[in-house]
C-alpha cells in the first residue's frame, strides 16, 4: 500500500506558512451559556479535545478550557469558560463574560423552550456584556434529526422543535453568529469557532487581556491558565489547532 502526501512548495506558500508558525496567539476569552442539558460542555468537549462523552454530568459552577484557532493571518487562542446552565448559577454569569471577546449561547433543537432562554441570555449580553462581543447562537444535537433505519418522516419532524429558518432569520435581524451542531458527531463544531474566530475585532482586544494569560487570582492561590482543565487538574490541554 502506498500513500502520498501534499507539500506546499512555491515560495509564497511557504513564507505563510513560516509566519503562521511564528504568529504570536492573540488571547480571546469566549463564554458558553445556556439552559442546562443542552450540551455546552460537550460541544466545547468536542472543539478542544475533539471527544465525546455519552453520559456527562452537569457543569458545576464553571469549567475552564483553553483551544487554538488558526487562521491565514493570525492565530486566536480561546480562553473558554463553560457556565453550567442551572438557574441556581445564572447570577454567577457576569463574572464570566464580562471582557469577553465572544460567547456562544446553546440551545437544544429538539427543546423549544431551550431557545427561548437563549434569548434571554443573548438579550442580557447586548445590554451588559462587552458592546464589541461577537455573539454566537448555536442549535446543538442536530444528529437528532438524523433519520436513522426505520425512522418514518412524521418520527423525524417531531424531533425537531426549533425550525432552522426561524432562528436564521432571528440571528440575521440580531447581527448573530448562527450554526446548527452536533457535539455527538463533530457536525459544525469547529466551523462555529473559526466563524468566531475570524469576526472578533482583534485589533480591539486591550494588552491588559493580552496579559490575562499570564495567571488569575483563584483565593488564596493563582493558576496558570494554560495549565488548567475543565476538571480542576492542572494538565496541559490539547494544543493542537482544531479549526
Amino acid at each position: 500500500m502506498t500513500s502520498s502526501t501534499s507539500i506546499l512548495t512555491d515560495e509564497s506558500s511557504m513564507a505563510a506558512i513560516h509566519t503562521s508558525a511564528d504568529t504570536k496567539p492573540i488571547q480571546a476569552k469566549l463564554v458558553l451559556l445556556g439552559e442546562a442539558a443542552v450540551g455546552k460542555s460537550s460541544l466545547v468537549l468536542r472543539f478542544v479535545n475533539n471527544d465525546f462523552q455519552e453520559k456527562k454530568g452537569p457543569t458545576i459552577g464553571a469549567a475552564f478550557l483553553t483551544q487554538k484557532c488558526r487562521l491565514e493571518d493570525k492565530v486566536i487562542k480561546f480562553e473558554i469558560w463553560d457556565t453550567a446552565g442551572q438557574e441556581r448559577f445564572h447570577s454567577l454569569a457576569p463574572m464570566y463574560y464580562r471582557n469577553a471577546q465572544a460567547a456562544v449561547v446553546v440551545y437544544d433543537i429538539t427543546k423549544a423552550i431551550s431557545l427561548d432562554k437563549a434569548k434571554i441570555w443573548i438579550k442580557e449580553l447586548q445590554r451588559q456584556a462587552n458592546p464589541n462581543i461577537v455573539i454566537a447562537l448555536v442549535g446543538n444535537k442536530a444528529d437528532l434529526t438524523v433519520p436513522s433505519e426505520g425512522d418514518t418522516k412524521e418520527e423525524l419532524n417531531a424531533t425537531r422543535e426549533v425550525l432552522t429558518e426561524e432562528v436564521e432569520a432571528y440571528a440575521n435581524e440580531s447581527g448573530l453568529v448562527f450554526f446548527e451542531t452536533s457535539a455527538k458527531n463533530g457536525h459544525g463544531v469547529n466551523e462555529v469557532f473559526t466563524q468566531i474566530a475570524k469576526e472578533i475585532p482583534t485589533e480591539q482586544i486591550s494588552a491588559s487581556t493580552r496579559l490575562r494569560s499570564g495567571s488569575v487570582s483563584t483565593g488564596n492561590s493563582r493558576v496558570n491558565l494554560d495549565d488548567r482543565t475543565s476538571n480542576g487538574t492542572t494538565n496541559k490541554t490539547n494544543s493542537k489547532c482544531a479549526c
